[in-house]
């Protein structure tokens, strides 16, 4: 048995203790032991306890269970993540029920039944490492938003950007749903975060899922968990995106290729603000604030038969279209500049800009991958650049080729490579799920091609 977890008893019954050690040593890799409690806060000093199984009433005719309340908020003072659970005498749940009002997670009543004290202590563990997870991401959420050195993370001033960033701040500080459209490659994600950055959840979890990537098979594990034993391979309860993300925001990308039966359970999650792990046949409730995004048209959206209408209208209650870079040519050359000091800097290059005729190839190159193909031309020249000035030739320019006979076809595999993903990309509208599709890659094969080809 893989035992793990670590429990404190505190009860000054050494009977009690005893019986408790012997049966929960074999199911927990820690066992401590206390007939004092007095001796809590230096325990909880000294060692990580996962869970604290607490009596409600210390000496000889004590029954009010005043003691174990005062214990209780001692232990919520000290590690509020702790998980408390009390051991009450049989038939005075009232103390019980007043201690979960207080902060307790779940009580067992003496004499106990080993299994429903093993059953409600592993409940416990899970808990209390749900509990630090959740805040490592908060902490981590926050640790991001404080390293970033500028406010603003959408770059440009282009009348077309400007008209994004006016929706962004009228809909950020609400709790509204937003549905941001646009190619991919124009930074779609960016437009969430800074979403998330100028909303009342700004300190809470910004939790991203591509949906994309899901398997039809896992869409309900991923996005509402799972119970352990709910099908092969389910080892261990799993927290669904949903539940992980709650309180803060959770951005559904490439939301338009769900299939029908997908977008039903996405709906229904939506509306009821509640999720039920498979598995298990109790719903929990959710807080989260939904953004979701897509590279289909919005003509494609309103066919009944590819998205259901019901969802489209939970889903868009504020809509952005984020504008392809080509409609922006002003921005090309900022958001290049703000590129070329990033990647200079991480791999320690001196290069101080771009040549006016590096300039010129940037600002009329169509840029049909948008900011995330420029992001990557500007990698590769900051890369190869022999000079501290980027040359045209450093930078990846796309020529027309003239068809040649039969005879005379390109037989380098690397460019027949590049050719086959550059036809793809253009028939499929730069749509990464379909144009994978149709070469037979992953969403995440197809993207290292791209970026091996500068596309």
């Amino acid at each position: 048995m893989d035992k793990s977890g670590s429990i404190l008893i505190v009860d000054d019954d050494e009977d009690i203790l005893t019986a408790g050690r012997l049966l929960l040593r074999r199911h927990f890799a820690e066992v401590v032991t206390c007939s004092d409690p007095a001796q809590i806060p230096e325990l909880l000093n000294g060692h990580t306890f996962n869970a604290v199984l607490l009596d409600m009433n210390f000496g000889p005719g004590e029954s009010s269970g005043h003691q174990g309340l005062t214990w209780l908020s001692r232990i919520q003072e000290q590690d509020p993540k702790l998980v408390v659970v009390m051991i009450t005498a049989h038939g005075n749940v009232d103390n019980a029920v007043e201690a979960m009002k207080r902060g307790a997670t779940d009580f067992v009543a003496k004499p106990w039944q080993n299994e429903k004290v093993v059953a409600t202590l592993s409940a416990a563990v899970k808990l209390h490492r749900s509990r630090i997870e959740t805040e490592s991401l908060r902490q981590a959420n926050r640790a991001l938003k404080d390293a970033t050195v500028k406010p603003q993370t959408i770059i440009g001033d282009s009348p077309a950007l400007r008209s994004v960033l006016w929706v962004i701040e009228r809909a950020a500080p609400t709790d509204a749903n937003v549905l941001v459209l646009g190619e991919n490659g124009t930074g779609k994600e960016l437009v969430a975060r800074e979403l998330h950055r100028l909303s009342a959840r700004a300190d809470q979890v910004f939790m991203a899922v591509d949906l994309g990537s899901i398997t039809e098979s896992l869409f309900e594990s991923e996005l509402f968990g799972h119970k352990k034993g709910a099908f092969t391979g389910a080892t261990s309860d799993r927290l669904g995106r949903f539940q992980a993300a709650s309180g803060g925001t959770l951005f559904l990308d490439e939301v338009g290729n769900l299939p029908l039966t997908l977008q039903s359970k996405l709906l229904s999650a939506l509306e009821q603000r509640k999720v039920t792990p498979v598995g298990s046949d109790h719903s929990q409730s959710v807080d989260v604030r939904v953004i979701a995004a897509t590279n289909l048209p919005i003509a494609e959206l309103h066919d009944e038969s590819r998205f259901r209408q019901d969802l489209l209208f939970r889903l868009n209650t504020v809509e952005v279209t984020v504008p392809p870079l080509r409609e922006r040519p002003s921005d090309i050359l900022p958001i290049a500049d703000h590129y070329l000091a990033h990647y200079a800097r991480r791999y320690g290059r001196d290069i101080s800009g771009f040549s006016s005729s590096a300039q010129q190839v940037l600002q009329e190159d169509p840029w049909p991958g948008n900011v995330r193909a420029l992001r990557h031309a500007v990698e590769r020249a900051v890369i190869l650049a022999g000079d501290s000035v980027i040359q045209p030739e450093d930078l990846p320019v796309r020529r027309e080729q003239t068809p040649q006979p039969a005879e005379d076809d390109e037989l380098n595999l690397d460019e027949l490579e590049k050719e086959t993903v550059q036809r793809a990309l253009r028939k499929h509208s730069f749509n990464i799920s379909r144009a994978a599709r149709e070469l037979g890659l992953t969403r995440a094969s197809l993207y290292r091609r791209m970026e091996k080809h500068g596309l």
